[in-house]
């Protein structure tokens, strides 16, 4: 019987980043508008669609023995899980998100204390509550279903709510008061998973190529030939700390000639300027390629 992860994909505003992201690790999902299951071109992955809030208590049950899920739902919801990797991605950057409390810029309230008595809305309930108990603050915290900016103040005294940017905070002239916890994308699974050999090695294999995928990020690689007697000023044209490869050419019987072909990673936003630089140092030939992982 053919061995096989189930694997499980975030469904809602993370889904097309999530997506985009396997793809570039290796592994193509076709999801159908009104399904819940995708098909994975590795007949060795299964994928099933939750909504992010739900993947860690589901992975901890094992209705799912792999999921793609932020820390702040494990925490909020309490799951047992193996926490295999960190990935920084979002939907809109690749930082690190903030859950943060915030309240109107004309609120009294400056501090965690000011909260003694107030009502707060959020989806993060019980990570919000064990901030206020820490806090020594006895407040009400009400589950938000949506739209939590426009609850202040005519209907709570304070939210909070989760930002990548800020923008939605600043249109709706909310003051950030404290960063309750920052929070990423993890790749987690269920402990009976993990300690099956054969899912361990799949899933630290998919880590490995997500890792890889997000590393390369931003990155685009160079190639490009050089005479051995400009070698020198070209590789000097590198940003610092970039050691490329360097490999001496060959005619076409063979016999070494006087030139090297040069080949390194750099950040994309650098080639602009740097092409050109390579050029008038005497690099010939000079190739730009785009990266769909890199693995160290």
């Amino acid at each position: 019987m053919a061995q096989f992860v189930t694997f499980g994909l975030p469904k809602g505003s993370l889904q097309e980043a999530t997506l985009d992201l396997m793809k570039r690790a290796g592994f193509e999902f076709t999801v159908s508008s009104r399904s819940y299951f995708p098909t994975c071109d590795d007949p060795e992955v299964k994928a099933v669609m939750f909504r992010a809030q739900e993947i860690a208590k589901y992975t901890e049950r094992g209705v799912m023995d792999v999921g793609l899920t932020g820390l702040d739902w494990i925490l909020d919801s309490g799951a047992d899980v193996v926490e295999v990797a960190d990935l920084i991605y979002s939907k809109v950057t690749t930082q690190k998100a903030r859950w943060v409390l915030a309240v109107p810029e004309n609120s009294p309230i400056k501090e965690a204390k000011d909260l003694q008595g107030k009502r707060i809305a959020t989806e993060l309930v019980h990570v919000v509550e064990a901030y206020l108990q820490r806090h020594g603050v006895n407040a009400e915290v009400e589950y938000s279903w949506g739209a939590t900016e426009v609850k202040v103040p005519d209907i709570v005294d304070a939210i909070v709510d989760l930002t990548e940017t800020g923008s939605s905070l600043r249109a709706h002239k909310l003051r950030v008061v404290d960063t309750i916890l920052e929070t990423n994308t993890k790749l987690i699974a269920n402990r009976a998973a993990w300690a099956d050999p054969w899912k361990r090695q799949k899933i630290e294999n998919m880590a490995m190529l997500l890792h890889g995928a997000l590393e390369a990020d931003g990155k685009v690689g160079l190639k490009l030939n050089a005479p051995n007697e400009a070698l020198t000023a070209v590789i000097a044209e590198l940003p610092p700390g970039k050691m490329p490869t360097v490999s001496p050419l060959r005619d076409h019987e063979g016999n070494p000639i006087a030139w090297s072909a040069i080949e390194v990673i750099l950040p994309q936003n650098t080639v602009r300027t740097l092409i050109p630089a390579l050029k008038r140092a005497g690099a010939q030939d000079i190739i730009e390629y785009p990266l769909n992982k890199i693995i160290y």
